[in-house]
């Protein structure tokens, strides 16, 4: 199937997971992953009704940008951003997904400042407690919220996380209900720059796991575009 077939499909899987839980797949936003997908690939999801992109790759994302991409679109950014690549991201995508220290938080807040914006923000949740994957342990998000309240450049609009990797998306179903707690917990309390709106769980595997848990936003890339080729290693 072509792009246009894969997005209904898609948007008919996260509408019966929705209806499953009680609640309406309107609420849920599809945030197509765009990696390694060239601009004509990414107008053409758009031209077929996706409205969020989100990208992995800071240079990949500017390159696109310039070319009209994302046009008609909200733009996402959802991979790893390291401080050094702050001011090219800041004001050009509508949430940064995957602010996971305290030291980016405050790089976002000086850089969105400097150019007279309030930047929203995802936390990430290292949920599955991963040396490999970045983002607070689930006991220093209360921490993090409170450090997030005195940086006035940033407004966290919740939380992400990427749990482990598995072979089915039912495996993953614990490291979802946590998030779940996590968000219900931290939405009672009360800090300045915190509104908690978006929880940001799941991906082609098991976006339909984390939607029967509470995500109100997924990441989908492969089931949207296809399998990615990435290119070979050379030794």
């Amino acid at each position: 199937m072509g792009i246009k077939e894969n997005l209904l499909e898609v948007r008919a899987n996260i509408a019966s997971a929705a209806a499953a839980a009680g609640r309406d797949g309107k609420d849920i936003l599809l945030i197509g992953a765009t990696k390694m997908n060239d601009a004509a690939r990414v107008r053409e999801a758009i031209a077929a009704g996706l409205t969020a992109c989100g990208e992995n790759r800071v240079q990949e994302m500017l390159k696109k940008e310039r070319e009209g991409a994302y046009d008609g679109a909200e733009l996402h950014f959802i991979g790893h951003l390291q401080s050094n690549k702050v001011k090219q991201v800041v004001g050009l995508a509508k949430l940064i997904h995957g602010v996971d220290s305290a030291e980016l938080m405050a790089a976002v807040s000086a850089e969105a400042l400097k150019k007279g914006i309030v930047q929203d923000i995802l936390l990430e949740i290292n949920v599955g407690h991963e040396a490999t994957k970045s983002g607070f342990d689930a006991d220093m998000l209360p921490a993090a919220l409170e450090k997030a309240s005195e940086l006035p450049g940033i407004r966290v609009r919740g939380l992400m996380a990427i749990p482990p990797v598995c072979s089915d998306g039912t495996e993953n179903l614990p490291y979802f209900k946590l998030m779940h707690k996590l968000f219900i917990d931290n939405s009672k309390k009360k800090y300045d720059n915190v509104v908690m709106d978006f929880m940001s769980m799941g991906m082609s595997g098991d976006y339909q796991a984390a939607i029967a848990c509470g995500a109100n936003m997924v990441r989908v890339g492969t089931a949207i575009f296809g399998r990615r080729i990435y290119p070979e290693k050379k030794n």
